[in-house]
């Protein structure tokens, strides 16, 4: 039965309920991510059907171009809103960190869930185990297609030689096993996690080593951004900790105007009321960098104001009226400052020369 946008279906006792149909890559990974926040949906609200949607992206069938190069801020996202808006879906789940920081008009992330470890992993050749980055053969070839991870490491470790590496998990884990190109591989540990494969990871890698990217590891569901229903239905997974981080984390890389083509790194955490954000931006190389920390206090505001938070109210594309509106400022306005004292230091130079000298690559 279809009503309008929305489709219902009627059960054998003549009970009618609306379906909601969430839209996924079609990547195992993306599957899995949108299974468990189906899952979690279905335990809060056992009497909704759920549909689950699969499609393809432009980042799924550009597989022979590193994603840096293609310069395209919603590579993954982009035909999965299209059907948003097409009211053919109700809802899709993304990676936080592929989502652009400034969402199409008439979108939002309804919900922020709680964050997997953000930090990156090294997947080593089976020929490899047991080393780590710093006891690999001096000129092994690492595998990894992101410039934020490849400018780190670089500095960091200038006896490897880093090689662009595309494809899904599977994709990657295959070419890094079968053929002996590569000593090592870099992905994000979340993705391991959620893939089940921990017996992947020889090593992850601390802020000392690698920061990671804006939103990594966290998981973002996008609705249109009318919708207050599906809104509200999906607004008890946000994890307050995990959205004040990704807030801060999206306000300061919208201010830096960085995107998949340039190196920014990001690190957060919440200890005593506290959010410390510390950011940093990289040559392509690694040998120039400016990194600083910035903290701000996020104690849960008294009910009285949280009862005043403006429903309407975006934050770098999170809309999350149930969290503190006053916390959820103080973590766009640090990511501000914190991306305008990089900018006084010469923060737009450097991500400038590295935008330039990718596009020439």
């Amino acid at each position: 039965m279809e009503e309008g946008p929305y489709k219902y279906i009627r059960d054998g006792n003549g009970k009618v309920s609306r379906v909601i149909r969430i839209g996924t890559r079609k990547s195992q990974l993306a599957r899995i991510q949108t299974d468990s926040v189906a899952a979690k949906l279905k335990e809060l609200y056992p009497d909704v059907h759920l549909e689950i949607v699969g499609m393809s992206t432009t980042g799924d069938k550009i597989l022979d171009t590193a994603l840096s190069k293609i310069g395209e801020k919603s590579l993954f996202t982009k035909e999965l809103e299209n059907a948003l808006e097409r009211n053919e879906v109700d809802l899709v789940v993304h990676s936080l960190k592929d989502l652009p920081t400034t969402l199409p008009p008439g979108f939002t992330i309804g919900a922020v869930l709680e964050r997997e470890n953000p930090h990156d992993a090294v997947v080593l050749h089976p020929k490899h185990v047991g080393k780590t980055l710093e006891t690999l053969p001096e000129n092994s070839v690492i595998g990894t297609s992101s410039l934020r991870r490849a400018a780190q490491l670089k500095k960091r470790f200038p006896q490897l030689e880093f090689k662009d590496i595309r494809g899904n998990l599977n994709t990657r884990l295959k070419k890094l096993d079968e053929k002996e190109d590569y000593a090592a591989i870099i992905l994000a540990a979340a993705g391991l996690r959620r893939m089940g494969w921990d017996n992947r990871i020889s090593q992850i890698l601390g802020p000392e080593d690698c920061m990671y990217a804006v939103g990594q590891g966290a998981l973002a569901v996008e609705v249109r951004a009318r919708d207050a229903d599906i809104l509200e239905m999906v607004s008890v997974l946000h994890h307050p900790e995990t959205v004040l981080r990704c807030i801060a984390e999206r306000a300061f890389l919208r201010h830096l105007e960085g995107g998949c083509s340039v190196p920014v790194a990001v690190h957060t955490e919440v200890k005593d009321s506290q959010l410390y954000l510390t950011g940093a931006v990289y040559s392509l190389d690694g040998s120039d960098s400016l990194k600083e920390t910035m903290q701000t206090g996020v104690a849960a505001a008294d009910k009285k104001s949280q009862e005043e938070v403006d429903e309407g109210v975006q934050r770098v594309g999170v809309t999350a009226s149930k969290i503190s509106g006053e916390a959820q400022n103080k973590a766009e306005r640090l990511g501000v400052d914190l991306a305008k004292l990089l900018l006084s230091k010469g923060a737009k130079e450097i991500l400038t020369v590295a935008r330039q000298l990718n596009d020439a690559r």
